[in-house]
């Protein structure tokens, strides 16, 4: 068996159960000859090319396993596009810490990363072994049911729409409605979610804007009237990267980051939640509220979904596995055999099937006009979020005069 030093690194934004997976492969490997020194990357691949590593031997294990209930990533991340003129720089710092096990937690411009870094080096005939782990709150990876980092983010979400939906509710006769942004650049299975904690119709969320579905304007605003007239508020979830139904954004974000992606939120300027207050408060006169929550799903650890906190360590776990049996070029994924009992099993996607590549919500999980999901959808979401709390309502039956 090929032996060597591992390196793992964690990529793009984080997850509240990241450093799950970090702990699943440090843990792990500490099991097998094969894995000699364990190293990190610190800030990711961009660390790793100035060779900032860091010898996670010399942690001790008590703070290893806290890492399972730590937010953020604890090696740090960073966002850089691998080029070509990194790569021999990449073999350089392989060959001189003698690295032969080589992961990556992240989405899918990591995998692209790792498969890019296999492929060089078995262009060069330097033997390596490379895993991808994968994360992201968007849950758009594809190839994976879900993604660890996804039912965390999804859990704060939900609850989230509800208590600030019940806020709505109860003061709406000072705010007539409420726009709570989510994070999602090309699939709307996050702002999707707030759906989870709905118990009757005239529960928050009402409408749910997402990037699958283009909006039309006229259509939003009759939604949107409709809601008022049945509820006396408009509870609305946007995704960031919604669009109108001429492919623009809504926020009309134009600045890209360096994978060319469209940036929302971080550059400042307008957001989508924005621009739909904007367009509700002008049309019908009404004083509303919008809520963008930003990075705060990536690290809600004390939402942490027990689901999502098993998963992304068992994923860890299997990477190293796989690894140890000579498996490269792969990405472990998690494939679900049954919604009730919920039963979850890991595979494995080759690394260049993932890469660069996203996994938009199918059409029988979002509702004909558009607007919010279908039971298909729930059925899918429920276990991975767990229980969601209830919260007591007055009856409010008015004196008798």
């Amino acid at each position: 068996m090929l032996k060597g030093n591992l390196i793992v690194g964690q990529a793009g934004g984080p997850t509240s159960v990241i450093n799950n997976s970090l702990c699943g492969i440090i843990q792990e490997a500490r099991k097998h000859e094969e894995t000699e020194g364990i190293y990190g990357m610190r800030f990711g691949i961009e660390g790793f090319i100035q060779g900032n590593l860091v010898d996670i031997r010399k942690e001790d294990e008590e703070t290893i396993e806290m890492l399972r209930d730590t937010p953020s990533s604890a090696l740090g991340s960073s966002r850089h596009k691998l080029k070509d003129d990194d790569l021999p720089r990449v073999l350089d710092v392989l060959r001189k810490y003698g690295i032969r096990y080589f992961f990556m937690i992240g989405g899918n411009d990591t995998m692209n990363t790792t498969h890019r870094v296999e492929d060089y080096c078995a262009e060069k005939g330097y033997e390596i072994v490379c895993v991808g782990i994968p994360k992201t709150v968007d849950n758009d990876l594809f190839g994976t049911d879900h993604t660890p980092g996804f039912p965390t983010a999804a859990r704060f979400t939900a609850l989230s729409v509800k208590q600030g939906g019940i806020l709505a509710r109860d003061m709406q006769k000072v705010d007539q409605f409420v726009i709570y942004q989510s994070i999602g650049r090309n699939a709307g299975w996050l702002p999707a979610s707030a759906a989870v904690a709905k118990e009757k119709e005239s529960d928050a969320p009402h409408l749910i804007i997402i990037p699958e579905r283009p909006l039309n304007k006229e259509n939003f605003l009759k939604a949107v009237k409709g809601c008022y007239d049945k509820y006396g508020f408009v509870s609305v979830v946007c995704g960031e990267g919604a669009t109108w139904d001429d492919g623009t954004p809504i926020s009309g974000s134009v600045i890209r980051d360096k994978f060319g992606n469209i940036e929302f939120g971080a550059m400042g300027g307008t957001s989508t939640a924005m621009i739909l207050h904007r367009i509700v408060s002008s049309e019908f006169g009404w004083r509303g509220e919008f809520q963008i929550t930003e990075s705060l799903p990536m690290c809600c650890a004390d939402r942490m979904a027990k689901v999502d906190r098993e998963e992304a360590y068992l994923v860890g776990v299997q990477g190293v596995r796989l690894a140890a049996e000579g498996k490269s070029g792969v990405m472990v994924t998690l494939e679900r055999k049954s919604n009730s009992p919920y039963v979850c099993e890991t595979g494995t996607i080759p690394l260049e099937d993932v890469a660069m590549r996203t996994k938009p919500m199918p059409d029988n999980y979002i509702s004909d006009d558009g607007f919010f999901v279908t039971d298909e959808f729930m059925d899918y979401i429920r276990p991975l979020v767990g229980e969601m709390p209830r919260y007591a309502e007055l009856k409010l039956k008015s004196v008798a005069k």
